[in-house]
């Protein structure tokens, strides 16, 4: 008989007993029943839950010793080279003679006794209740993202609050040590205040060591930044990732909502302004049931932060580095140009995606941080000093070359080169066009450009004339006073007589009237 069915029959049992016949032996002669189902009835309106039999199991008794010895022989092995319950089974078809049970029934044997012994990969997480302003997690996440036509995996930087759930997710080429205090110093700004407990795994960005229990042997400049910050930092037990499960979960339901489909982007610049422009939409999210959203939420919280520092930690890494020979700095394994001379000692600033070269305290060079090896980074203006005197080096320099593969170097300019040549010779020509490049270097480049192709629309190629059309807008002209027109002016003074040439006919008669000589006796005696 079915559960709902005998619910229904204790129903009408306990009905009839107490408004009808009354009695045990008659109720059970009006339903068929026995007397022991009726006095179940009467004590209880649900039927006791029905006795499982304890079956004997033969085949897996005469193996039971042999798994058991298996299973505790696991538990000092590696977690991934244990013993699954198929491969118990084929153990047994192999190992023990004579042997017929079933996979399934030794699978069932294998997940019994690892619930009996609390071996199971399903753990019981505890919930926990977070404050405002307390608390946030932090970790870095790969994504792949397009950016300018080349696919790339992008290391993103994720900081997340767990009282208000709002969350703060930067993009980086690279995840380096740079790269890991800026995200922090950037979500500081975004939140407009810093978190008293910071919540990280075990990253080398800020552990050097991991010692006994909690203690970890952190990095200098972590402890310098977090000094700087004033905010605590706590550590995870290694290998469990789970104690940080807020930005775990964070990570995912981004990953799936902002990187999904793959962005398209020009720059890293606009995938980043992206993925800020997904932080403030997520502010409309409700986490957990929650009674509010993360906007709502944060309101509330962002009083509570500690104030943001006066001025922000410095990230740059600064070092002394000699210009070598070929004009450049060698940084990291690569090489870096610089205006400078050969030997100058230049003082260096790596940023998470820029280097700096300054020269008496002034910027003299700024390139994009390069996280390759042996790669050089060059910049044509640079050279230009040292070109003018060698011309015969510019055709097959590696600078021009990587002007031409970034397009800053156009066909206009290859035009008005070969102009410049045939005029005035290879090399005059080539220290002109290298002459044109300064006038870039001072005015703009897109204004020479512009200068270039007005050049060639008007079919000249001189450097006088680059010069003028970049420089004429900046040219003073003086502009005449405007006549007033009042009414004090009179019309005699806009107008003006005709001169009278009376005199000049008068000396005209007298000179003709005299002989020759004595005109040129009277031009001697005049007086100078």
């Amino acid at each position: 008989m079915k559960r709902r069915n005998k619910v229904e029959l204790f129903e009408e049992i306990r009905r009839e007993y107490e408004f009808g016949v009354g009695t045990i032996s008659g109720v059970a002669r009006k339903f068929n029943v026995h007397r022991r189902m009726v006095r179940e009835a009467i004590n209880s309106a649900l039927p006791a839950p029905r006795k499982t039999p304890q079956r004997s199991s033969p085949k897996l008794d005469a193996v039971r010793d042999f798994i058991d010895q298996i299973l505790e022989a696991d538990q000092k092995a590696p977690r991934k080279q244990r013993h699954t319950g198929h491969r118990i089974f084929v153990r047994l078809g192999k190992e023990v003679e004579g042997c017929d049970i079933s996979e399934r029934r030794v699978r069932e044997y294998v997940q019994d006794w690892k619930l009996r012994h609390a071996i199971n990969r399903c753990e019981v997480f505890v919930p926990q209740v977070y404050q405002l302003g307390v608390e946030a997690q932090v970790d870095w996440y790969e994504a792949v993202a397009e950016i300018g036509g080349e696919r790339l995996t992008v290391q993103v930087f994720n900081l997340r609050s767990m009282a208000s759930g709002a969350a703060f997710h930067r993009a980086y080429l690279h995840a380096t040590q740079q790269a890991f205090l800026d995200g922090h110093q950037r979500a500081f700004h975004y939140y407009g205040g810093v978190f008293r407990r910071l919540r990280y795994d075990n990253l080398s960005s800020a552990v050097r060591k991991v010692l006994r229990g909690r203690a970890r042997e952190q990095t200098e400049r972590f402890i310098a930044f977090r000094s700087h910050c004033r905010f605590e930092a706590s550590f995870c037990a290694p290998g469990k990732g789970h104690e940080k499960g807020g930005v775990e979960n964070e990570v995912g339901y981004f990953r799936r909502n902002h990187f999904v489909p793959v962005p398209r982007v020009r720059s890293l610049e606009e995938l980043n302004e992206e993925l800020l422009n997904g932080c403030r939409a997520d502010f409309s999210r409700v986490i957990d049931q929650r009674p509010h959203t993360v906007g709502e939420m944060f309101a509330q919280e962002a009083p509570l932060l500690l104030p943001l520092p006066e001025e922000n930690f410095d990230l740059a890494e600064e070092g002394f580095h000699r210009v070598n020979g070929k004009g450049c700095v060698q940084v990291r394994g690569n090489f870096y140009s610089a205006p400078l001379r050969p030997g100058t000692q230049a003082r260096v600033r790596v940023l998470p995606s820029a280097v700096e070269i300054h020269n008496q305290g002034q910027l003299v060079a700024t390139h994009a941080r390069s996280y390759g090896k042996r790669e050089q980074i060059l910049e044509l203006e640079h050279y230009l000093d040292v070109l003018a005197v060698k011309p015969g080096a510019f055709a097959g320099s590696r600078p021009l070359d990587i002007w031409r593969r970034t397009g800053r170097w156009t066909t206009v300019h290859d035009q008005i080169w070969n102009g410049l040549q045939q005029r005035h010779g290879e090399s005059e020509g080539t220290r002109m066009m290298v002459e044109l490049l300064q006038l870039g270097k001072r005015h703009g480049y897109e204004k020479l450009t512009r200068s270039l192709e007005e050049m060639r629309a008007l079919g000249v190629s001189d450097v006088a004339v680059a010069r003028y059309l970049m420089t004429s807008g900046e040219l003073s002209r003086e502009t005449a006073m405007p006549l007033e027109c009042g009414a004090g002016r009179t019309r005699e003074f806009y107008t003006r007589p005709l001169p009278s040439l009376s005199g000049y006919d008068q000396l005209l008669c007298q000179t003709m009237a005299l002989p020759e000589s004595e005109v040129f006796r009277s031009c001697e005696e005049a007086p100078l």
